[in-house]
């Protein structure tokens, strides 16, 4: 039900919006709102803070089913629901989960997560933002790169350095003074996400928006863990999309007298996609699992991660593409091929 349900909202919804809004390189925010009407945001969050309590499973197929329309929806689901309410949920105190949770859920407020730094990616644990305490609250400083969301978000998942040089994790709020979410334009993948600074300069955060139950990179290597499974299955959506098309299309081309799909190569390589989407998916639903039953270790679900992007690269989209079984024809889809190329090279 949760499945059909993503699905027929990823296909009745965002599929209509999805051409100009990745050729234009333009957000609708009201999709926040249209995914937490459904659902469909903080799938695992508990019912008393305005989530569905459902598995991870679950999660996973919903996943799949945004991304096969595109990844940048999947990456502002999964922002929303992973790198923000997660953290939330995990590490903050009763007070803050009862006020910013239910919201976030709902879709009336955007949320982001912000970790990479202009000169710290990888090393995230050479941040330069500095949580300064002062009486009564927190002063931040410092900014925060390629941050999906930022530019219209309303709550901001912040982790910086405090006066000890201890990683905490921060709750801010769209209009705190000295914080500003600039937009990054001109990117070449998630086009229809919009992406963002932040730039925080002494912005004064009460001390009770300080996580109170992390400290260190577990807290922001939690969240991302989380996104990292999400973004194993939707790499697969990504992939069926590919195949789907491209067999409709080898189906109904004729040349020389027969169908595209009559040809050996082409069997291949539609037969060697299917293998591809086939062993993932497996492989997707045993890791959700085992989430499910709290015995996954964060190294699983970096490999089928990378495993299932590597493969949505070279399999699904590398044997779709125009030289193999499109020719010609690929010019009114090259924009969709190109979009999950992209994504799956940037992964």
């Amino acid at each position: 039900m949760v499945r059909d349900a993503a699905a027929e909202y990823a296909q009745g919804r965002l599929m209509p919006r999805i051409h100009d809004a990745y050729r234009n390189e333009t957000t609708d925010p009201a999709i926040f709102r249209e995914m937490g009407e459904l659902g469909l945001l903080g799938i695992t969050t508990p019912e008393q803070y305005g989530g569905a309590n459902l598995n991870y499973v679950s999660y996973g197929l919903i996943a799949r089913k945004i991304e096969r329309v595109d990844s940048g929806y999947r990456s502002m689901m999964s922002v929303q629901s992973s790198l923000v309410m997660v953290p939330i949920n995990e590490f903050g105190s009763e007070a803050q989960k009862q006020k910013y949770l239910p919201k976030l859920a709902s879709g009336e407020w955007i949320g982001y997560f912000g970790l990479t730094e202009p000169n710290h990616g990888s090393d995230a644990g050479g941040m330069i933002t500095r949580a300064k305490q002062v009486p009564g609250s927190f002063s931040l400083t410092g900014s925060k790169m390629w941050i999906s969301n930022s530019p219209i978000a309303d709550v901001f998942v912040v982790w910086a350095k405090n006066d000890a040089g201890i990683i905490r994790g921060y709750i801010l709020e769209k209009g705190m003074k000295g914080l500003s979410a600039p937009k990054i334009s001109g990117k070449m993948s998630l086009r229809a996400s919009i992406t963002g600074e932040i730039v925080m300069d002494e912005v004064f955060v009460p001390a009770e928006n300080e996580f109170p139950k992390t400290e260190g990179l577990k807290g922001p290597f939690t969240c991302l863990n989380s996104a990292r499974y999400g973004i194993a299955w939707g790499a697969l959506g990504a992939a069926e999309w590919c195949w789907y098309a491209t067999r409709q299309y080898t189906m109904d081309r004729k040349q020389f007298g027969k169908l595209l799909a009559a040809n050996q190569l082409i069997q291949k390589k539609l037969a060697d996609m299917q293998t591809e989407i086939a062993l993932g998916l497996q492989g997707c639903l045993r890791l959700g699992r085992m989430k499910d039953e709290g015995i996954a270790a964060p190294e699983i679900t970096s490999i089928m991660k990378r495993n299932d992007r590597i493969n949505q690269k070279n399999q699904c989209v590398g044997h779709a593409k125009p030289a193999y079984c499109w020719g010609g024809s690929s010019m009114p889809i090259k924009l969709a091929l190109k979009k999950f190329s992209a994504k799956a090279s940037f992964q």
